[in-house]
């Protein structure tokens, strides 16, 4: 818990520049891992950009800062399709109490069991980076964090 708690004090203070490199350093490991998986019909990609979405409004809201630094990683899963209000109206759907959400935290709790512990931690610090990106991360964003750890 100690450990935890040190991490998200750490996330909370990176610059705009970090967030990004590290967002795209841990992606370029984490997507091409998932494309080879798949679970219930859905490829890895399709449930993690899902998660990405819930890891986003977590806490209920999107803010601009969280869409900006995640733009890169959100058009990688979506194309030139994804927007600011586009994704606005994706997390408004994914409220943390919402089924879709539940859903796919299920789903990608399924993908775990079939990834590295890299990969793993991989994709938890990039679901803590999103949280983290506008300065705080929240009770309830830990509180989903932690669900996903188990």
């Amino acid at each position: 818990m100690k450990e935890f708690n040190r991490l998200c004090k750490e996330f909370e203070q990176l610059d705009v520049l970090s967030y990004t490199l590290i967002l795209a350093e841990k992606s370029l490991k984490v997507i091409p891992a998932l494309k080879e998986i798949t679970e219930d019909g859905l490829d890895g990609v399709t449930v993690f950009a899902t998660f990405i979405l819930g890891a986003i409004g977590a806490d209920g809201k999107l803010s601009e800062e969280e869409y900006a630094v995640c733009y890169p990683l959100l058009h990688a899963f979506f194309g030139d399709n994804v927007n600011y209000a586009v994704c606005k109206k994706a997390v408004k759907l994914l409220k943390p109490e919402s089924e879709e959400l539940k859903k796919a935290v299920k789903e990608m709790v399924d993908v775990f069991g079939k990834l590295s512990e890299e990969l793993k931690d991989d994709i938890i610090i990039i679901c803590m980076l999103i949280c983290a990106v506008d300065g705080k991360i929240s009770l309830k964003e830990k509180l989903w964090i932690k669900s996903l750890i188990g």
